[in-house]
């Protein structure tokens, strides 16, 4: 439970004045993250319109609004919390602490929430939201780090959406010559159960790497999904290949009652406040933007991830290299006695029907194209590749997008799973 602690009270202070006790140490040396907040939230979001633009941010506000009670001014706390209030009038978080707020004139508070005959899983639920929002704070990745999982996006891909399930926030990373540049984040509520969904109804929402499959508008919805939803293509192909089910996992907003939910709070989709939502569609491209959801998101450094993503791009280039060679023992090489197919096939059975090289070619060209590689979620020995692959043999030409599944197998990278798109 979150708790308070009363300041000592100098000669004509207000009565009740107190800190935050259970988020004192979140907001001790949070303030200067807090002012790159206000900062980094306009510049990354200049697609909204120009009345969105003027509109406070509300997880700033909430911010400030803590920020003014750990230095003992409950005043400007009270007006920046009405303040909020009034601006986003279905934020529950902030109609709960300025409730606080209006006590404190009066009487001490013991602890975030003291409502009398307030339902506890309602109160238990703001309250971790609350922590939530604040951790951010701390937990924010520095600029200078690289999110792990994301080493390689193609030309056309002009963003891609990470999921820190453990953060309860989105990162929206822009796609700068196959590099990821970080653009936004927004706090996320997600399954009631947390993550590693495994089947339906288990109320999880799924770890890996997904693709936005359609829009929705609020219009084609229950008020529920708030002003809109975008699919994904979960169950995936390696959902389905370790046996995971389900359907209709979706990134939606919040009903119009509610600006924001819990953080363990949906049946698996990954849910954004309305406005959020609103500002994340701008950036999505339905087929194109990958959605990577983590239970836990590393961040590494630039040195590091340019190790990583080489590593990527040397296995699937010495598999073309392999290929090419028309040599089928130093092709088979690439592949793991693991191997599984989406038929149940071990790696004889899927050789014998799939890896057939031209009759009579003596030279083969093979050029790759439009790669994509990522670290599978939450996994340090799992990398998913994709590519398009052009085949030239001298006298008829193929065209294949083409995805593989890379495992670490002691010292070596093989693939476990392949399929053409």
């Amino acid at each position: 439970m979150v708790r308070f602690c009363i300041s000592k009270r100098p000669a004509g202070s207000i009565p009740g004045r107190i800190i935050l006790s259970g988020l004192c140490w979140l907001l001790a040396g949070a303030g200067t993250v807090a002012s790159s907040v206000v900062l980094a939230k306009p510049q990354a979001e200049q697609s909204r319109s120009q009345a969105e633009q003027l509109k406070p941010d509300p997880e700033v506000m909430l911010i400030e609004v803590y920020k003014e009670l750990s230095a003992n001014r409950l005043r400007q706390a009270q007006a920046k919390a009405d303040a909020l209030v009034e601006a986003y009038p279905n934020f529950r978080l902030g109609h709960l602490v300025r409730g606080d707020l209006l006590l404190m004139h009066t009487r001490p508070v013991t602890a975030l929430g003291a409502v009398a005959g307030a339902p506890e899983d309602k109160l238990k639920s703001l309250r971790d939201e609350a922590m939530v929002r604040l951790r951010w704070l701390r937990e924010r990745p520095s600029p200078d780090l690289l999110p792990r999982p994301i080493l390689q996006m193609r030309d056309d891909q002009k963003h891609v959406l990470l999921v820190d399930a453990k953060r309860s926030r989105l990162y929206v990373y822009e796609n700068r010559g196959g590099r990821p540049k970080y653009v936004t984040d927004y706090y996320i509520s997600q399954g009631k159960f947390g993550v590693n969904k495994l089947k339906e109804g288990d109320q999880k929402t799924p770890v890996g790497v997904y693709y936005i499959t359609g829009r929705l508008s609020a219009a084609r919805l229950p008020d529920f999904y708030g002003s809109g939803a975008l699919p994904i293509n979960y169950p995936n192909e390696w959902d389905r290949l370790n046996g995971r089910s389900g359907s209709g996992i979706w990134l939606h907003g919040t009903p119009s009652d509610s600006f924001s939910r819990p953080p363990l709070s949906s049946d698996g989709c990954v849910v954004l406040t309305n406005p959020d939502l609103h500002k994340l569609s701008a950036s999505v491209e339905i087929g194109k933007t990958p959605v990577v959801i983590a239970e836990s998101v590393e961040f590494v450094s630039q040195a590091k991830w340019e190790g990583y993503r080489n590593t990527a791009a040397r296995l699937v280039e010495d598999w073309r290299r392999d290929v090419e060679s028309l040599n089928p023992n130093r092709l088979f090489a690439n592949y793991s006695r693991q191997f599984k197919s989406d038929q149940g096939e071990d790696i004889n059975e899927w050789w014998a029907k799939h890896q057939k090289f031209p009759v009579n070619a003596k030279k083969l060209s093979l050029k790759l194209r439009d790669m994509t590689y990522f670290f599978y979620p939450d996994r340090d020995d799992l990398i998913v590749s994709t590519f398009t692959q052009d085949a030239f043999d001298g006298k008829s030409r193929s065209t294949v997008r083409k995805r593989q599944y890379w495992a670490k197998e002691g010292a070596h990278w093989k693939i476990v799973y392949e399929l053409n798109l």
